[in-house]
């Protein structure tokens, strides 16, 4: 094959969508045709691509007639139904969503971890992890690498456009109604103030919520179980221990977390930071002598990795602390998906 493939942006006027547009328009140009694919309601939108303007068409088998490789962001039950509808088509899908993830017969890529694993597709779909997930991922793959992960002590700090765009508008009015108030003064202050939680369990502006993501088996999260089933299957550790809780806080974009990583061989704080300084896809940002870290604030817009407050553990040679930050609309969604599909691309080329 020598053509350039054609391309499908499936829920192209989402958050993701949105942001997967501005990525492709700074990627290597690999595509022939790009389609915008939305639910009926936002067909005959037009909006821009590589400096054109593209009329979003409305689902439907025939949309994916002459698609070569479909990238999916929409609700599971959307990629559920279309995902093998596009590849009995004849497009090879990349899914953004949770619903093949755990699949056996469908790859989870990190493009940083495991790119070989996109030519094993018998279902003709590859996925793309969970942002939380990504936001740790690509430094823990490295580290594993070098000193063999054996365990998993995860916080996460997730931000709201998490969950698409009801997230942050509520949040932003939140913000707004407790602007100029003076709180904190008598207990259930803020939740006389703030009285539309929106999507949240509880206020979210000036507070923290220990909860991410719909309620599993045994007291976990959806979030949590992401991160644990996730990373064994990207990393290739179907026995990795992993403890995680996740957390919702008042920040508009870019997820952080806090991790402890047991590994097998002794590790340094120096060759720590050295191997994540010369390792693909990360950032290093730990200079905490002069106050210098990853924040979210920072790392919004930003593709990498970014990771900071890199230390040994105080009891365990053989064992990590550190601070990790990622836009979860960029590499956490949008950017490793659109990797995905030029990896994909590449053997129309090749």
């Amino acid at each position: 094959m020598s053509k350039k493939p054609s391309l499908a942006v499936v829920g192209a006027t989402g958050a993701v969508g949105t942001v997967m547009l501005d990525i492709l328009s700074k990627r290597p140009d690999v595509y022939g045709e790009i389609r915008l694919i939305a639910s009926a309601r936002s067909a005959g939108k037009k909006l821009m691509v590589r400096g054109e303007e593209v009329e979003v068409v409305a689902i439907s088998p025939e949309a994916f007639d002459g698609i070569d490789i479909a990238m999916f962001d929409t609700p599971d039950e959307i990629a559920g139904e279309w995902a093998p509808i596009a590849v009995s088509r004849g497009a090879v899908v990349v899914d953004n969503s949770t619903f093949f993830r755990m699949d056996d017969q469908v790859p989870l890529v990190v493009v940083e971890i495991n790119p070989e694993a996109i030519k094993d597709r018998p279902k003709g779909i590859i996925s793309n992890p969970n942002c939380t997930t990504m936001t740790m991922i690509v430094a823990m793959g490295a580290l594993h690498k070098e000193y063999g992960l054996k365990e998993l002590f995860v916080s996460s700090y997730q931000a709201v456009s998490g969950m698409g765009v009801t997230g942050p508008e509520t949040l932003r009015n939140q913000i707004s109604a407790v602007a100029g108030t003076h709180l904190g003064e008598q207990p259930g202050d803020l939740r006389t103030v703030i009285t539309d939680f929106g999507a949240f369990p509880a206020p979210l502006a000036l507070n923290v919520i220990p909860w991410a993501g719909s309620l599993k088996a045994d007291g976990y999260s959806s979030e949590e179980t992401k991160v644990r089933f996730e990373s064994r299957k990207i990393l290739g550790l179907p026995n990795l221990k992993v403890a995680v809780t996740c957390v919702r806080v008042p920040v508009i974009t870019t997820h952080s977390l806090s991790v402890h990583a047991v590994f097998d061989s002794e590790v340094t704080r120096e060759g720590a930071q050295n191997l994540l300084k010369n390792s693909a896809g990360i950032e290093l940002l730990d200079d905490p002598e002069n106050g210098i870290w990853p924040t979210p604030a920072d790392v919004v817009n930003t593709d990498p990795t970014w990771v900071g407050r890199v230390r040994r553990s105080f009891d365990d040679d053989h064992a990590l602390d550190l601070f990790m930050c990622g836009d979860n609309l960029r590499k956490g969604a949008a950017l490793n998906t659109a990797q995905i599909a030029e990896l994909v691309a590449a053997e129309f080329t090749n």
